[in-house]
This record gives structure tokens, C-alpha cells and sequence, in this order.
């Protein structure tokens, strides 16, 4: 059987939801086994202001009883702290008289703003925005748990840690795959070579000081993960209170 997921939810939403297909019955599974590369997520030096607002607790809503997966599918939801202050904004119903719309017309360059709000004809930004968000990848780190959960009955574990951020690379590390983890579990940017942790910092530190970010690699066993500094002011969401922009226009620019 193959895994499946799928992930529901925007970033200032009530919260986050992801439904796993084709995990096993009889796996042990409970949400502190999640809640711990939740909590990985939200460390990192250079991490934007949501951070501190968010403090990501998964709750299992189905699919496992008395501490085992079922067969059926694994519901997963995290809520988002931040929903208080966004419930006029992002209610599901009829929004309050008078509540601000925060309506969003300028796509921010680099994202899916502009390609999502033509694609679904979209002339409020949020409607993408609010789902084309750094926040959508908590529902994806919490599935990723119970995919760990799985793997390690296999004897099966994961390790990673950055290699690169802004050009500065780690030298050399003739480590055992043990010691790189503890020291990326260590460090603020989850690399193993301190001398190119205090270079990284340093670098982020530069770019942000420029209203800049900067892209960062890990190298797990396998594939590429990604790291980035706080998200610049020239990319941020930004509302306006001039009429929707038509796709047309859109397409123009």
C-alpha cells in the first residue's frame, strides 16, 4: 500500500490538517513522537516573527486507538495560536460588519501569488497567499513523523544537517553519522562544522542587515531540504486599498 497524504489549511486560518493514507495497523504511534520534529521546525537562527507566536502541538484525531494506528487513515491537525487575531480576516462565514478585508492586489515576486490568483481566477492575493505559505509546511513536517514512526521499525533513522547558507560551505567532516546529528541537534543553524556556523551566522546576519535572505542545502542520507533567513521587506505580503487588479492586468505586467 502505497503512503499518501494531503495537507488543508491556510497560515492564519483556524489550523492546519493532514489525513495519511497507507500507514500500517499495529504501528505505535502518539503525538510526542510528531511534537518532537515539530518543535525542530520552529528552531533555526534568522526565523521570522511567526516563530514566536507559534508553539506547534499535533493532535491525532483518528486513526489510532490506545496508542496504535488502526489501518485506516491517520488524521492529523495543529492549530495556529495566530487564528485570534486573523478570525474577521479568514472566518469561514460571512465576515463581521465592519471588519477590515485586508485585501491583497500586489503578488509578491517569487512566490505563487500572481500564477495562483490567474489560475483560479482569484482577484484577492490572500486567497493563494494564505495556502502558499511557509506555515503550510508544519501539516508537512508533521506527516513526516509518522513517517519516521514507520521507518524506524525498520531500524530506519534520519539524518541531516546544512552543508551551505549564502556560499558559505562546511569543510571536510570525517564524522561518525552519529556526531553529526548531535552537533546539528546543537547548533542554531544545524551544522556540524562550528567555524562554518559562526561564518553562516555572520552571512545571514549581512543579508538581513540588507533586507536580503539567503538559501541554505542539507544533506541528509538522501535528497535536499531547504533554509532561508527571515523573508525580506521587499517580498512581503503587502495590502492595498486600490480596486483588485484584473488578471489581465495581471498577465500584462
Amino acid at each position: 500500500m502505497a503512503f499518501r497524504f494531503l495537507t488543508a489549511g491556510e497560515s492564519h486560518g483556524e489550523a492546519l490538517t493532514a489525513v495519511i493514507d497507507g500507514v500500517p495497523a499495529g504501528l505505535p504511534l502518539t503525538e510526542d513522537h510528531i511534537n518532537e520534529d515539530l518543535a525542530r521546525r520552529q528552531r533555526g537562527y534568522g526565523r521570522g516573527g511567526r516563530m514566536k507566536i507559534e508553539r506547534d502541538q499535533v493532535h491525532i484525531s483518528a486513526g489510532v486507538r490506545w496508542g496504535l494506528t488502526l489501518g485506516s487513515p491517520v488524521s492529523l491537525t495543529i492549530h495556529n495560536r495566530d487564528w485570534e487575531n486573523w478570525q474577521s480576516t479568514m472566518a469561514v462565514g460571512a465576515p463581521p460588519a465592519g471588519a477590515s478585508a485586508k485585501t491583497v492586489t500586489r503578488p509578491r515576486p517569487g512566490h505563487a501569488d500572481l500564477a495562483g490568483a490567474m489560475k483560479y481566477g482569484h482577484h484577492d492575493i490572500r486567497n493563494v497567499l494564505e495556502r502558499s505559505s511557509a506555515r503550510e509546511t508544519t501539516a508537512r513536517v508533521a506527516v513526516a513523523g509518522v513517517a519516521k514512526r514507520l521507518l524506524s521499525e525498520f531500524g530506519i533513522s534520519i539524518v541531516s544537517h546544512v552543508t551551505e547558507i549564502g556560499g558559505v560551505r562546511v569543510g571536510s567532516l570525517e564524522l561518525p553519522w552519529e556526531e553529526i546529528r548531535q552537533r546539528a541537534e546543537a547548533s542554531e543553524v544545524r551544522c556540524a562544522d562550528p567555524a562554518a556556523e559562526r561564518a553562516m551566522i555572520e552571512a545571514i546576519d549581512q543579508a538581513k542587515a540588507g533586507g536580503d535572505t539567503l538559501g541554505g542545502a542539507s544533506r541528509p542520507r538522501a535528497g535536499r531540504a531547504r533554509r532561508s533567513t527571515t523573508r525580506s521587506s521587499s517580498t512581503r505580503t503587502r495590502g492595498s486599498s486600490e480596486p483588485p487588479i484584473a488578471p489581465a492586468d495581471w498577465r500584462a505586467a
